[in-house]
């Protein structure tokens, strides 16, 4: 499979047996955008880190119990989306925004700070977003999973998440347009 999938349930059937330089590939491999999905999803780089790892834990503790019915990948978005929710459930909603790095190449002073504020409020935006419609936008438009890969992940129908991302994106455009006027 060219998404990696066949190789992800390899490494997972190793770690199963135990075996630690299969998991050190599996983290390896997952963890980068693991931490950037809950760190969209939280507001903070500490929590995500953390949230990340207590997710590859789990992963470590129920790896021989582990079915590969789904792709991996879609799998552990699972995990990581229901820690989300455990957090937001045990504190309250995240007031920190995510700090992003801007990106290279800056083409001055002015444009860079124009586009910190606009990255600034619509961080603040998404943050504003019901969870499970932030799930949905973060999924779908910064992790760039597949509709399909994105419903299974929320647990949800197609449809019920071509709804939750109609809203959000309904939510944010009504947001932006306060902030710009």
């Amino acid at each position: 499979m060219a998404d990696g999938s066949e190789e992800d349930h390899e490494i997972m059937a190793a770690v199963a047996r135990g075996d630690t330089g299969a998991f050190r590939r599996l983290v390896d491999r997952h963890a980068g955008w693991g931490v950037g999905f809950v760190e969209r999803m939280l507001g903070g780089r500490a929590d995500a880190e953390d949230l990340v790892q207590t997710a590859f834990l789990r992963v470590w503790q129920g790896a021989a119990a582990w079915e590969p019915a789904a792709r991996f990948r879609t799998w552990f978005y699972r995990v990581l989306y229901n820690l989300c929710m455990d957090h937001f459930r045990a504190n309250a909603m995240p007031t920190e925004e995510v700090d992003e790095e801007l990106p290279d190449g800056r083409p001055d002073g002015e444009a860079t700070f124009a586009a910190a504020q606009r990255a600034d409020r619509v961080r603040a935006a998404i943050a504003g977003l019901p969870a499970r419609q932030r799930a949905a936008i973060v999924l779908c438009y910064y992790q760039e999973l597949s509709q399909a890969d994105a419903a299974a992940t929320l647990g949800v129908s197609e449809g019920a998440l071509e709804s939750l991302l109609s809203r959000g994106r309904a939510a944010l455009k009504k947001s932006m347009q306060r902030e710009l006027h």
